[in-house]
């Protein structure tokens, strides 16, 4: 976890370590303010010593970067003046091995990872924590009771939309203990070519939702003429149609008119057998919780995301289980996570996913540091290295139990990686189909974002934006900055919400209405 470690006297900057070159200002900086000789935006990066051309930036006691000119100290650093490099790729200006050598710079190499060496058993837990929740019949614990309406294909969303749109509050004020009628509609599931990729990634998330512990009746909404075709789910996955379980598709039943009223009917008949779901203490070890981050700044990895990583470490304690995602947003900091694979394949997995994302986006003719976005760097973000070493702290600092493709059922227990895309609602797609029951999201230039059927919390990462973001932010991290709290103690504030919400309580995106289209299964290969 990344504690600040020296500020000024003033509170003007701060650095994350003593191998750092660079420190970053709390507040704006005018010029001969803690040294600076330029202009520095708050959240932005000021180098605290002279960066010659080609040298490492350092930020987290890691590299971020490299200086694409000479910098002085006192000299804001940013995209102007900071390259990206891929890992084991060589400078630029550097061509062969020669001239690094003489220029002092590393050659091109393949990165020396580490594996299984930072192997740091979880806390040791102080009670046995519980929460009250609706315990499956397949054992698994929901802390929400939906019913959901899926669909296989695109063209079947809009009968979707007016079936859940029948049951309104006010049909549902005689079913308490039902959460709502949602449904989950999606882009595709039909013109879908490439190797199979994309498909068998939407049957999964198509499962994992029908699946997730979170939902207590499912009614699957097709055309009848897709690829994605009902039957098949059902048979790949062992799918067994009942009074919970209902199917139906426009062609057979005639039409967009009949397929809403037949659904209607189905879901009027299934809501007594959901209400009948009563919660019950359950232990903490039933918590799957989806870590995520979306509008990232500078203080996200110095605050909110160690924060939200001590609150997994105590989840991890408790024999809970934390899911951490966004591949391309890990992109430069793997290693950090190899060094903390519990074995040598699952070290390898993460590592194999890393490749595949470097040929996938060389190959759709883009690059690994097209994240971040312009609003991550307007906050002070500056490379992909920078964003992932901070957005990986949301791991805390156990071993890494398992590696799971996207929407894959996470079946591991303690800390564990999925890979997904960066872009959080795909991303929270995937995990919520992986069996996750909450949602963690830090923000640090703000956000909006809610998921169903999985409540989602957010986490600022500083207390001017919480301050005015209030009405959906659940937790200030930037206290860690303003009042002096610690990481340990917003991390325990975090998981205490944790509890808190897997028992009932409202996040502040449900109470808003959020989560009813933040469905967005990844698709991946070319639409035919």
């Amino acid at each position: 976890m990344h504690q600040p470690e020296t500020k000024s006297q003033a509170m003007k900057t701060v650095r994350l370590s003593d191998a750092d070159n660079v420190v970053t200002a709390i507040a704006p900086l005018e010029i001969g303010q803690d040294g600076a000789t330029q202009m520095i935006p708050r959240g932005h990066k000021m180098a605290s010593e002279d960066i010659p051309r080609g040298t490492p930036i350092r930020k987290y006691a890691q590299v971020i970067g490299y200086a694409g000119a000479d910098i002085a100290k006192g000299a804001h650093v940013h995209t102007h003046n900071v390259e990206f490099r891929k890992v084991g790729e060589a400078f630029e200006f550097a061509a062969d091995v020669e001239s690094c050598h003489t220029a002092g710079l590393p050659e091109a190499h393949e990165p020396d990872y580490e594996f299984s060496t930072n192997l740091r058993p979880a806390p040791k837990a102080e009670t046995r924590d519980t929460f009250m929740g609706y315990r499956r019949a397949t054992g698994r614990v929901g802390t929400r009771n939906y019913i959901a309406v899926l669909t296989s294909v695109n063209c079947s969303a809009t009968a979707a939309r007016m079936i859940a749109q029948h049951f309104t509050d006010e049909r549902l004020a005689a079913y308490p203990e039902v959460d709502g009628v949602v449904a989950f509609v999606h882009g595709t599931g039909c013109a879908m070519g490439g190797d199979g990729t994309g498909f068998e990634a939407l049957q999964r998330v198509l499962w994992g939702y029908a699946r997730n512990p979170n939902v207590g009746g499912v009614l699957m909404a097709g055309l009848g003429c897709e690829m994605m075709q009902i039957d098949w789910l059902i048979e790949a996955y062992g799918l067994t149609p009942g009074p919970l379980f209902q199917t139906m598709n426009i062609q057979d039943v005639g039409g967009l008119r009949k397929t809403v009223e037949l659904g209607i009917a189905k879901i009027e008949k299934m809501l007594p057998l959901v209400n009948e779901a009563r919660r019950e203490e359950c232990p903490a070890s039933e918590l799957m919780v989806a870590l995520q981050c979306g509008g990232s700044d500078a203080w996200s990895g110095i605050t909110a995301n160690p924060a939200v990583g001590h609150a997994c470490d105590l989840l991890v304690a408790q024999g809970g289980t934390g899911v951490l995602a966004e591949t391309p947003e890990i992109y430069g900091a793997e290693h950090l996570l190899t060094a903390r694979a519990q074995t040598r394949a699952v070290g390898d997995k993460l590592i194999d996913l890393i490749k595949w994302w470097e040929d996938y986006t060389e190959r759709n003719r883009g690059s690994m540091d097209n994240n971040p976005s312009p609003g991550n760097k307007k906050g002070g973000l500056t490379t992909i290295l920078e964003k992932s070493l901070g957005a990986a702290a949301k791991g805390g600092t156990t071993p890494l139990t398992g590696v799971f493709n996207y929407a894959e059922p996470v079946t591991a227990r303690g800390f564990t990686f999925m890979d997904s895309p960066g872009y959080d609602p795909a991303s929270v797609t995937g995990q919520i189909a992986s069996g996750c029951n909450l949602v963690c999201f830090t923000t640090g230039r703000g956000s909006a974002f809610g998921s169903k059927p999985s409540p989602s919390m957010k986490v600022a990462t500083n207390t001017e934006m919480y301050n005015r973001l209030s009405d959906d932010m659940d937790v200030n991290a930037g206290t860690i900055l303003t009042d002096g709290a610690s990481v340990e103690e917003v991390g325990r504030e975090i998981y205490q919400m944790w509890l808190r919400m897997a028992s009932g309580e409202q996040t502040k995106s449900e109470a808003q209405g959020l989560g009813d289209y933040e469905f967005v299964p990844w698709q991946i290969g070319a639409v035919m």
